[in-house]
């Protein structure tokens, strides 16, 4: 199998004229990467997966089913990490890489399982990682570990926020801090970015400073705008949020019309494809909307983002909240109930901290209606859910 292994990507990328030494400097990683690649020792990351596919002429799929075709190996065993853990300076890297896929994969599992379930392995991954970096030597190894800390410490940023109910904003910030400055020793623009853009969040929606939100998301779309479109089309994006809370209208919309064209000129190839999600404009459009006071607006941005987005995703529970807010402005209490008590379907699967938060704005909201029985029936449910 490994024979088969070296010869299929060794024989692709030697008919395109590349070198070991190339490829590596194309992908940005290092040339011992590629050689463990064609000797079948570890497996292409996901994201490495659309760049070497460019690399090598081939698209995605097609790189994927030649993975596919030679069978994929096995993961590198917990007893090899355990193994380096008994002895941090022997750290290598397929013990890095393979602390690097289980962080892929909870985060891959972030949007739609309750974040106190990833919690626990999300901390002990990003304590490992933390530990190992503090005794290796080895200049490559000491790369991919700094990018794991990044990785790592983005994902621990978004876990432990939404699992307080996007309360804890001080331990969140440690964490995002921790991986934008593991990425800027990487130069790795784009996850700093994201980092950035994750740190923004606390600033928008949990401290409520959008002045502050705006320069980290300002600084973040800069960054990230020759490297990935969408991050630097999502950072527009909460740009022009952050405008909106401030009454800036012309503002917000300029920034809205930059996140479009930076969606517009995605591709398979950026590297933060998987982040892109295509209900994202019209989700933030109706935000904005919201905070300019133009409730009729809001309900037709955020209808299509609803169409748009999966069901029972944490993002879902967000726009349904968004929905209720703005059916309370337009003193629609039928729709705003309606609202609720969907996204109340989608809190009690996935506990997601922001929509439970707008869930309970839209209520205090509905004050006025209280003594309305489909006011009492969504105050009851509401209270069911702080019910330990």
């Amino acid at each position: 199998m490994a024979g088969k292994r070296r010869h299929r990507l060794a024989q692709r990328r030697k008919a395109i004229g590349l070198s070991q030494e190339r490829l590596a400097e194309t992908l940005s990683i290092d040339r011992s990467t590629v050689v463990r690649w064609e000797r079948a020792e570890t497996d292409p990351q996901p994201w490495h997966r659309p760049r070497l596919a460019a690399a090598l002429n081939l698209s995605v799929e097609e790189l994927a089913d030649l993975l596919a075709d030679i069978g994929q190996p096995p993961s590198p065993p917990d007893e090899r990490l355990g193994y380096v853990l008994r002895h941090p300076s022997r750290v290598d890297l397929v013990a890095v890489a393979y602390l690097r896929e289980r962080v892929q994969r909870l985060d891959e599992r972030y949007d739609h399982t309750p974040s106190t379930l990833l919690l626990a392995e999300a901390g002990q991954l990003h304590g490992q990682t933390i530990f190992l970096r503090q005794h290796s030597s080895n200049g490559p190894v000491q790369r991919e570990l700094a990018a794991a800390v990044a990785e790592s410490g983005t994902l621990m940023g978004q876990l432990v926020w939404d699992a307080s109910q996007r309360r804890d904003h001080a331990t969140s910030t440690v964490y995002f801090d921790q991986a934008i400055s593991a990425a800027q020793e990487t130069r790795d623009v784009v996850t700093e970015a994201n980092a950035l853009l994750r740190k923004s969040y606390l600033a928008l929606y949990g401290t409520k400073q959008p002045a502050t939100g705006l320069v980290l998301t300002t600084r973040a779309a800069a960054i990230s705008r020759s490297d990935s479109q969408v991050i630097a089309g999502l950072a527009q994006l909460h740009r022009a949020e952050a405008h909106a809370m401030l009454g800036e209208a012309r503002d917000c919309s300029d920034a809205l019309g930059a996140a479009e064209a930076h969606f517009a000129a995605v591709d398979p190839r950026d590297p933060a494809t998987a982040l892109f999600c295509p209900s994202h404009h019209a989700r933030l459009a109706g935000s904005c909307s919201l905070f300019l006071n133009k409730p009729v607006e809001a309900v037709s941005a955020l209808e299509n983002a609803r169409q748009l987005i999966a069901a029972r995703r944490k993002s879902t529970a967000v726009v349904l909240g968004n929905l209720a807010l703005a059916s309370v402005l337009r003193r629609d209490v039928d729709a705003a109930t309606s609202y609720l008590h969907q996204a109340i379907d989608v809190i009690e699967r996935t506990r997601a901290g922001g929509g439970l938060n707008l869930a309970f704005a839209a209520a205090r909201q509905l004050r006025p209606w209280r003594d309305e029985p489909s006011v009492q029936d969504v105050n009851d449910r509401l209270l069911t859910l702080m019910t330990p």
